[in-house]
């Protein structure tokens, strides 16, 4: 389980097609702090160190990408020289910052306008058909692995709908969002709260 709040921006320093992809990310951690079989999400995707090394503010650890989760994640972000946002999985004790994340991407949005406001970033982004009914204005959702509140919302006749987000200058600092434009794809997690809600008016008919 994750937060959505990132810790650390990594890079993709070697990636090779075997049965399925292993990555090798660089990211400025404690590989003392990094476990062997641990999750760590990569870009809102959940994601299981399989190995591990290097010093202090200069590691790497190695993941297994699967078929499935390349085709359900962003085209082409599973590149060498992609940056990812990083987050380990939640410990106990940890604070909660953002809200509960799970890693488990549940669609691909695009960014339909990317526009300064200020010292901030106005971004908008599409959402699919089948997320719409789980997004709500001042409602929570993970875009790229960060936990961001939808400022504004709009459905549209296909189904589809459009929120807006408001991204302040420290999470375009501390994130790979500052570097959003319009037509990039980005992965989409809906809040747990939400999918559960659903559910329940689902069976209650």
């Amino acid at each position: 389980m994750f937060t959505g709040i990132v810790t650390a921006i990594g890079t993709i320093a070697k990636a090779q097609q075997r049965g399925d992809l292993r990555l090798r990310i660089a990211a400025p951690l404690d590989p003392a702090r990094i476990d062997i079989g641990a999750s760590i999400a990569c870009s809102g995707v959940c994601l299981t160190v399989v190995d591990r090394g290097g010093s202090a503010g200069d590691a790497w650890f190695d993941v297994d990408v699967s078929g499935e989760t390349v085709s359900r994640t962003v085209g082409g972000m599973w590149h060498e020289g992609a940056r990812l946002n990083l987050e380990p999985s939640l410990r106990v004790g940890d604070e909660i910052g953002g809200h509960i994340v799970t890693g488990h991407v549940d669609a691909v949005g695009e960014v339909v306008r990317a526009e300064p406001v200020g010292d901030s970033w106005r971004f908008d982004i599409r959402a699919p058909k089948a997320l719409a009914p789980f997004i709500a204005p001042k409602g929570s959702i993970t875009v790229q692995g960060v936990s961001l509140t939808v400022n504004e919302l709009a459905d549209e006749a296909d189904g589809a709908c459009t929120f807006m987000l408001n991204i302040i200058p420290h999470t375009s600092e501390v994130t790979t969002l500052g570097g959003l434009r319009t037509g990039d794809q980005v992965n989409l997690e809906i809040d747990v709260l939400a999918r559960y809600l659903k559910r329940m008016q689902t069976l209650a008919g």
